[in-house]
């Protein structure tokens, strides 16, 4: 891990894979981000806009499922990282969005606890060229990988892609809200 500007970078390399990851949370939302992989470039883009957090990914690979596993556990270090001690956070972060006939909910909770439940009751079997089943198992990797607790449902839909994208703007809204600042006022006056 090294911080540059302001950013915490992690990289990673195996054998299948090489992955760098620069990360800050409390960003903008400017990414640039290039896996090899169209549709996961685009979830990773819809997650570093809506978390509001400056993303920077370089990765390449032989399989998908490695690039998307290892992009998943590099993020995910970087974001654990980059949370530090996890002191003043508000730690639990919760948001339900729509995107046109799909409708997803996330909720996160930064306890350092990893453990993720992922439905995201997709029907076929791949998304614009993507192995559908890849989405579940980037949100398990990368949830276990920061460590924190994640729930990712997708309650209704018909369109793969829109529930896919439901659900990456879900988790990245519950993010933000999770790892922002706790503002406890001074005083509290009638409040027990």
């Amino acid at each position: 891990m090294r911080i540059v500007e302001g950013f915490i970078e992690v990289s990673r390399e195996t054998l299948e894979t090489r992955v760098r990851v620069r990360v800050r949370l409390r960003g903008t939302g400017k990414f640039e981000i290039r896996t090899t992989i169209p549709f996961l470039d685009h979830m990773l883009k819809t997650l570093a806009l809506h978390s509001l957090m400056d993303l920077y990914i370089d990765a390449e690979g032989d399989l998908h499922h490695h690039i998307a596993e290892d992009v998943a556990i590099t993020l995910g270090q970087a974001i654990g990282r980059a949370l530090g001690k996890r002191e003043g956070l508000r730690r639990f972060g919760y948001a339900k969005v729509p995107m046109d006939e799909s409708l997803a909910e996330a909720a996160v909770d930064l306890i350092s606890r990893p453990f993720a439940v992922v439905n995201l009751n997709l029907s076929a079997g791949s998304i614009e060229g993507f192995d559908a089943k890849l989405l579940v198992h980037f949100i398990r990797s990368f949830a276990c990988s920061i460590p924190a607790t994640v729930h990712v449902n997708v309650i209704y839909g018909e369109d793969d892609h829109h529930k896919a994208e439901a659900a990456f703007k879900a988790l990245a809204l519950a993010l933000r809200d999770a790892w922002s600042k706790v503002n406890f006022p001074t005083t509290v006056k009638g409040v027990y």
